[in-house]
């Protein structure tokens, strides 16, 4: 059983308290005006997960994917609603095909992996508000019900009874520390690490630890981190809410030897279709960092037919068509108030996080073509 823990989501950083000052001032709706008469960007907004906020001394999950428990969620997508146009992101890609002019103000929402309570918890909500959405799922981890690899290593650090963690591939050998909160740090830092090895190693690191450890992956399928089936999929896509791919194995796509990396572009995309029939052809790399997608993975997407593709840099789209396969968005973190989605939303240059940059000058990702 989940223990919850109250969040206020009092505005923590400088971003937080000058989006929360703008926010109670009510300089945001002249600010928003302002803005829309001179820049008129595609926001699209990111989200992994919506739950109620938990005890971290008792989950065993990555507390970073959590981005809003359900109250505010609800507060967040009403906000969109009144003073936002939230467009389908089909909608989007018509609008470039066609030579049109996106709406001032135009959000998507998007989420990333496939966790259940997307289906549980976000759904409902944006059915009930009419706010549309687009769900990008790792369809092996939908077939299968397996827990999400990244989630998994994080449990098996908080929970392991191992006294080091040796990791050779990344260089690492530690005692294991003793607190909750020590190796949730240490899982931050492993997974930030792990990103700088190819996919097929991370995988072979991960399952080496579920052997040496045995905390197999396959032998749990726990409630706190499932995905969702493919028969709340269809649900979901009967609705009028868009399913994407994000990839077969939640892998890095630019990490990945060319044959493997096409094929997870290309399974993806015929999963999609054999369990939904003809469904939206849009894209969200997994992870999505500079480091997770490169020119290679734009024209693989390409060529497997997808419309759009987004990433996980964070910004706006000034002009959306000459990056549609490699659109930014915002992400939305358990930590932002009213106040400062809200600015996030108006200021989203001022107030969103920005991106550290890995890729170097040769890899850098070039404009591509609508």
């Amino acid at each position: 059983m989940v223990t919850l823990r109250e969040d206020s989501g009092r505005a923590t950083g400088i971003r937080g308290r000058l989006g929360e000052l703008c926010y109670s001032s009510g300089l945001l709706h002249s600010l928003q005006w302002m803005r829309g008469w001179w820049q008129k960007d595609l926001r699209i907004l990111a989200y992994h997960r919506v739950m109620p906020l938990p005890d971290p001394q008792i989950y065993d999950f990555d507390l970073e994917l959590i981005s809003t428990p359900p109250e505010r969620f609800r507060e967040q997508m009403q906000l969109l609603k009144q003073r936002f146009r939230p467009m389908r992101l089909t909608d989007v890609a018509a609008a470039l095909d066609a030579g049109e002019a996106l709406p001032p103000d135009a959000v998507v929402v998007t989420f990333d992996d496939g966790y259940d309570d997307n289906y549980r918890i976000a759904y409902p909500i944006l059915r009930e508000l009419g706010i549309p959405a687009t769900f990008f799922v790792s369809t092996g981890h939908i077939d299968t019900g397996r827990p999400f690899a990244y989630d998994w290593l994080v449990r098996m650090i908080l929970l392991t009874t191992a006294s080091r963690l040796m990791l050779p591939e990344l260089d690492m050998d530690l005692p294991m520390p003793e607190t909750r909160a020590e190796r949730r740090a240490l899982a931050g830092r492993v997974l930030l690490s792990m990103k700088n090895i190819g996919a097929l190693e991370q995988s072979a690191l991960i399952a080496r630890l579920e052997h040496e450890w045995q905390m197999p992956s396959e032998a749990v399928r726990p409630s706190a981190c499932r995905p969702m089936t493919w028969a709340q999929l269809r649900e979901m896509h009967a609705a009028g809410f868009e399913i994407g791919s994000h990839g077969v194995h939640h892998r890095m796509l630019a990490k990945l030897p060319p044959n493997e990396m096409e094929n997870e572009v290309r399974q993806s995309r015929a999963t999609l279709e054999r369990e939904l029939g003809p469904a939206a052809m849009l894209m969200s790399y997994p992870v999505g960092g500079d480091r997770a997608f490169d020119q290679r993975v734009i024209e693989a997407t390409t060529a497997a037919g997808f419309q759009l593709a987004v990433c996980y840099i964070c910004g706006t789209n000034p002009q959306p068509a000459s990056n549609r396969y490699a659109l930014h968005r915002l992400p939305v973190e358990r930590n932002m108030g009213p106040g400062w989605f809200a600015a996030m939303l108006t200021l989203p240059n001022l107030m969103s996080y920005p991106t550290t940059s890995h890729a170097t000058a040769s890899d850098q990702v070039p404009a591509c073509s609508p």
